[in-house]
């Protein structure tokens, strides 16, 4: 049982408070409720093409909604989340006041075991990594357990509280709680982070300002093409470069909303379940290689309604706008002089060509894969722990 690697390390510094997912029924009733009185849209023309090249189609919603209405538990789905061991700890940020960080974790207790933070982005949240936490869990006890592993509920995310009211907040404000958690737990001494989306900007951060991270592995790295690439691109290079380049067109509009308009579709998306799944769950269909289970994406949609975290998960698009993009792949002050690790899934929507991400750091360790997509600890679990391992073995020194 997860349960079992539940024991705080001897050399944390601050005392994590258990947490257990508990929605009130009230919430439940009110989310049915919704669901049941909410209006579909008319067939047009856009909603009803077979390709959804326009979008989710109106079949795909009505699906959706009538198995969320008739099928889906979500209680089934908090007893499952309650078998990890979940905690808050109170993390301090200089200037801005104190916010509760939540994170499931999975505590060694051997002596030598590694730290590792696993960061989540954009729609996403810390149920991506559950896939890996019980492939964890099947292989090791926590005697046996090299790593402790650490996946946090980002700033404004799930069970975290959001941003503060009264000032700005970016990545770099991100990245500095972050490091603040690992060094609360006792891995101040050094501990690898791995992100990909958002993630992969805040593990950017972590590396190439703050001491205790020893290592990064990333799975995203979005940068135009650089200016004197370190190496050549093959086949596989070329084709996610297009169908970047094609997303870019037809894809992206979705960031420019959040960077620009955050508080209205905080409004928008905040006020309807249905409008909500349309545009988290129009990412897991189009960013994926191989579409996930409708329970799944119905799971990954219900905890941003039940936390009423969409308006607060956004604010990082705004910084994209920015003179100083924070955490940005391609700006030479967030190079990583530390080891550096990528590995690069078929259908990501970015490419990462090593002749690209190794102008971005001291890439050590590169893989190409040739399945998998943006959501990579949820689509390919076995394949990203693996890699991270492996880099890890190459990189870490005791």
């Amino acid at each position: 049982m997860a349960a079992e690697f539940s024991t705080i390390p001897p050399g944390a510094s601050v005392t994590p408070t258990p947490f257990t997912v508990d929605v009130a029924e009230e919430a439940l009733d009110e989310l049915n409720t919704l669901v049941k009185l909410s209006k579909i849209s008319k067939p047009t023309y856009e909603n009803t093409t077979s390709d959804a090249y326009f979008g989710v189609t109106r079949e795909w919603i009505e699906n959706a909604v009538s198995t969320w209405k008739n099928d889906f538990s979500w209680r089934e789905k908090e007893r499952y989340l309650n078998t990890f061991p979940q905690f808050t700890v109170p993390v301090e940020l200089a200037g801005k006041g104190t916010l509760s960080i939540h994170f499931t974790a999975l505590f060694s207790e051997k002596e030598d075991a590694i730290p590792v933070l696993f960061l989540h982005g954009w729609p996403g949240s810390f149920l991506e990594f559950l896939p890996i936490l019980s492939l964890l869990c099947t292989k090791y006890t926590p005697s046996t357990l090299p790593y402790h592993v650490i996946v946090p509920s980002l700033p404004g995310f799930a069970f975290s509280d959001p941003p503060p009211l009264d000032s700005e907040f970016d990545l770099g404000d991100v990245a500095e709680m972050m490091d603040a958690l690992m060094v609360g737990l006792g891995f101040g001494g050094g501990y690898v982070a791995q992100g990909g989306d958002v993630g992969s900007k805040v593990a950017r951060i972590l590396g190439s300002r703050f001491e205790g991270c020893q290592g990064v592995h990333l799975n995203y790295c979005y940068m135009p093409e650089p200016k004197s690439p370190i190496g050549t691109l093959d086949d596989q290079d070329r084709i996610a470069i297009a169908r970047s380049a094609e997303f870019a067109k037809t894809g992206g509009a979705y960031g420019s909303e959040h960077a620009t308009r955050p508080s209205t579709i905080g409004f928008v998306l905040s006020s309807n379940p249905i409008a909500l799944l349309a545009w988290i769950g129009e990412k897991f269909l189009e960013w994926t290689d191989a579409t996930p289970p409708l329970d799944t994406i119905l799971e990954a949609v219900t905890l941003y309604w039940f936390t009423d975290t969409f308006c607060s998960s956004i604010y990082q698009y705004r910084q994209t706008l920015q003179p100083v993009n924070k955490g940005g792949h391609a700006q030479a002050e967030y190079y990583i002089h530390k080891p550096l690790g990528f590995t690069a899934f078929a259908k990501e929507i970015v490419p990462g060509p090593k002749a690209w991400v190794a102008t971005t750091g001291n890439l050590m360790f590169y893989r190409k894969c040739d399945v998998g997509g943006h959501f990579a600890a949820l689509e390919q679990p076995e394949r990203l722990l693996g890699d991270v391992t492996d880099f890890i073995e190459q990189v870490w020194k005791v």
